[in-house]
C-alpha cells in the first residue's frame, strides 16, 4: 500500500494526557499532530459530510466508524494540499483515533503505524480527579460530573482498549502518564525521536 502516512499513535484512558502530549509534539518541527476532536470541530457543517455528522451529533449519538474515517481522510488530504502536513518530512501523531478495532482496521490503508505510545496511569481515581479539575478550570460543566467521567472509562475499557491487541506488541511502548507534562514529554520523546530519525532524513 503506497503513500501511507508514517504514524505514531498516542493511546491511553481518558485524562492520561494524550491531547497535551500531542499538542506539544505538534509544535516540534518534523512532527504533525492531529486530534480526532479537531477533525470534528473543523468540519464545514454546510457540506455533505458536515450534514451527516450533525444528524448524529445533534441526537447525542456516536458518529459511525465509516463516517469518522471519511471525515478524517478528507481532513488529512486538506492538510497535505495546504502543506500544513508534509508526509515526506513529518511524522504524523494521532490521538483520539482509532477509537475501536473497526476503525483501526479501516485506517490501515491510510496509515503505517510505526509506534504506539500507551500512556499508562494505574490510578483511575487520580485521573478522574485530574479530569474534574480540568473541566472546572475550562468551564466544561458536563465533564465535571463524576458519573459522566466514570462512563467514559467504561467505554474506553470496552471499545478502545482492545485496539492495543490489534497492533503487534513490539510496536507498543508504555509510558507513565504520572508526573508533570514536561516529565511525561521527556519519556515520550525518548520513544518518538528514534522513530522520527530512522524514517526521515533530517538534514543538519
Amino acid at each position: 500500500m503506497p503513500h501511507r502516512y508514517k504514524t505514531v499513535l498516542l493511546f491511553g484512558a481518558p485524562g492520561a494526557g494524550k491531547g497535551t502530549q500531542g499538542k506539544i509534539l505538534g509544535k516540534i518541527p518534523g512532527f504533525f499532530h492531529l486530534a480526532c476532536g479537531d477533525v470534528f470541530r473543523s468540519l464545514d457543517m454546510t457540506s455533505e459530510l458536515g450534514k451527516q455528522f450533525l444528524q448524529y451529533s445533534s441526537r447525542g449519538e456516536l458518529v459511525p466508524d465509516e463516517l469518522t474515517i471519511e471525515m478524517w481522510s478528507q481532513n488529512m488530504h486538506a492538510q497535505t494540499v495546504l502543506s500544513l502536513y508534509k508526509p515526506k518530512e513529518d511524522l504524523l501523531v494521532l490521538d483520539g483515533i482509532p477509537r475501536n478495532v473497526a476503525q483501526a482496521k479501516a485506517l490501515e490503508k491510510y496509515i503505517n503505524v510505526l509506534k504506539v505510545i500507551h500512556l499508562v496511569c494505574p490510578d483511575e481515581d487520580a485521573m478522574v480527579h485530574r479530569m474534574r479539575r480540568r473541566a472546572l478550570k475550562e468551564n466544561r460543566i458536563d465533564d465535571a460530573d463524576e458519573k459522566v467521567i466514570r462512563r467514559r472509562f467504561e467505554v474506553y475499557r470496552l471499545e478502545t482498549q482492545p485496539v492495543l491487541d490489534h497492533y503487534p506488541k513490539a510496536l507498543i511502548t508504555e509510558v507513565s502518564a504520572i508526573g508533570s507534562p514536561a516529565a511525561v514529554l521527556q519519556h515520550v520523546l525518548e520513544v518518538v525521536v528514534p522513530v522520527q530519525d530512522s524514517h526521515f532524513r533530517n538534514p543538519l
